[in-house]
């Protein structure tokens, strides 16, 4: 029998080969992280909600792993797969404005859209939000092997 978590990072891991104009190497890192082209730390969340919002709960130790890869790699993302609806994709930076240094027990991160719209995405320390569209995964992560300096560009404010 095939499991949820073989099944969201199989989705995920399809889209990045996909994505891919050149070959790209994939190792495991952890049970929720993997190493892409040997630069970039990639934390997989998932929710198996059919419909939006999409919750994502990171404990302590999911932070701490995730910071474990932003030290450890030149570029950090952390994937969200939203049920069959898409992934939303954060660099290190869009995720510490959602959940800050400051690791708590159990934080929360949610990302919720209509039909045909990008991501909004709040949580524990930003409930205003930024959106990101299903179309930056995997270009975010091919964007960052393809140049030495990636710097993406802040997330588009919500007023």
């Amino acid at each position: 029998m095939i499991g949820e978590l073989e099944q969201n990072h199989g989705v995920l891991l399809a889209r990045l080969v996909r994505g891919a104009e050149a070959p790209v190497e994939i190792a495991t890192h952890s049970r929720s992280a993997y190493v892409v082209g040997g630069r970039c730390g990639l934390y997989v969340k998932y929710s198996t909600s059919r419909l939006s919002p999409w919750s994502f709960s990171f404990s302590a130790v999911h932070q701490r792993e995730i910071q474990n890869l932003s030290d450890e790699f030149q570029f950090a993302f952390v994937a969200l797969v939203c049920g069959k609806d898409g992934i939303a994709c954060l660099n290190a930076r869009e995720l510490n404005r959602v959940l800050d240094d400051d690791h708590r027990e159990t934080e929360w991160v949610k990302a919720s859209r209509r039909p045909r719209e990008k991501y909004l995405i709040t949580g524990t320390d930003d409930r205003r939000g930024f959106k990101v569209a299903d179309s930056e995964f995997p270009a975010k992560l091919i964007t960052a092997l393809a140049t030495d300096s990636y710097i993406a560009s802040d997330p588009e404010l919500i007023s």
